[in-house]
């Protein structure tokens, strides 16, 4: 009887472990998040706001290719993805954001952040500093941007945040 006692009880904590694991991580996400979207514009946080997973950021940035952000994040030590895992070394958009109607140009440029119980609030501190630059300079070479704005193309609005 004292073994099964032992056993419930090692359950139960591994249980309040990952439900404390999994609220830090959502709000190292919501950081994440909010401090990209505050400093970039043309840029939105895909899916449902409230029925998400609490370690993945999907981010989608108007005028952009995924790819050039990728490689430039890599520059500064910053892991990310584009498109799904299902789709790796594709490079078409994602088919989840067409789906979810978000169209081609704007699919092309968002990346998946994927976060774990080993992402501390320092490297969250570092995307949101070095992105934002890293978005101002590649949509200096997108034939969509023209003087730090949208050159005639209408921006897209999510109908999901």
């Amino acid at each position: 009887m004292p073994v099964l006692l032992l056993l419930v009880s090692v359950a139960e904590q591994a249980e309040m472990h990952l439900v404390t694991m999994s609220e830090r991580v959502a709000v190292l996400r919501d950081k994440l998040e909010k401090g990209i979207l505050e400093k970039v514009d043309h840029a939105f946080a895909t899916g449902n706001p409230e029925n998400r997973v609490p370690n993945t950021s999907n981010i989608a940035f108007e005028y952009v290719e995924g790819e050039g952000i990728l490689m430039l994040l890599n520059e500064c030590g910053i892991a990310a993805s584009s498109g799904s895992a299902c789709t790796s070394g594709s490079l078409e958009p994602s088919h989840v954001m067409q789906a979810m109607g978000i169209p081609y140009t704007v699919a092309h440029g968002t990346i998946r952040f994927s976060l774990s119980r080993y992402t501390t609030e320092r490297d969250i501190d570092k995307v949101i500093e070095v992105l934002p630059p890293i978005i101002e300079r590649l949509r200096t070479f997108s034939p969509y941007w023209k003087d730090g704005k949208p050159a005639a193309v209408d921006s897209f609005t999510p109908g999901f945040s």
